[in-house]
């Protein structure tokens, strides 16, 4: 069993000052895809609340979406915060060539099954991982990379996490 009342759900480090050294539309156009994009923080909250509700039946990981979820509209704020400060517009929307496409709830995955909702969650906090380190490699703005970095750290412990919680429920239902 897990034991939740000594689980951490985001790190214990300080999130760094919001400040990027000065507008720039392409960084913003990246932070606003984390904001509203397919793979992006808007997705996560989303999914981890539905997530939430549907584990109702296991109490401890159903009680880890609610909290996972509240970290992930943190980083929400940031990255809506980065957008803005970037001289961005920080709507739930991604650019796509000339087009902007709105955050939709079509973007998430609805599994029902246990093994599969652990699966999804994990992929998904995998792909963003490496979509935030692809980030850092093209930024040449410290403030952002640090931030990115701190946000890497939080999702890190979701994928610790997750794997913990197939090892404990899903590997003994197959």
């Amino acid at each position: 069993m897990l034991n939740i009342q000594d689980m951490s759900f985001a790190s214990s480090s300080p999130y760094p000052e919001i400040a990027p050294a000065c507008q720039n539309n392409v960084y913003a156009s990246w932070m606003q895809d984390n904001m509203g994009g397919a793979n992006s923080e808007m997705t996560a909250v989303s999914s981890y609340i539905y997530n939430n509700l549907i584990t109702h039946s296991y109490e401890e990981i159903s009680y880890i979406f609610h909290k996972i979820s509240i970290v992930e509209m943190h980083h929400l704020n940031i990255f809506g915060q980065l957008t803005l400060q970037l001289g961005g517009n920080p709507r739930l929307w991604t650019q796509r060539g000339r087009s902007r496409l709105y955050w939709t709830p079509g973007y998430n995955k609805y599994p029902t099954a246990l093994p599969a909702i652990m699966e999804n969650v994990l992929h998904n906090e995998l792909a963003a991982i490496e979509k935030y380190e692809r980030q850092m490699a093209a930024i040449q703005d410290e403030n952002i990379i640090d931030n990115l970095k701190r946000i890497v750290e939080d999702e890190q412990i979701h994928v610790e996490i997750f794997r913990d919680i197939i090892k404990e429920y899903c590997m003994k239902q197959q």
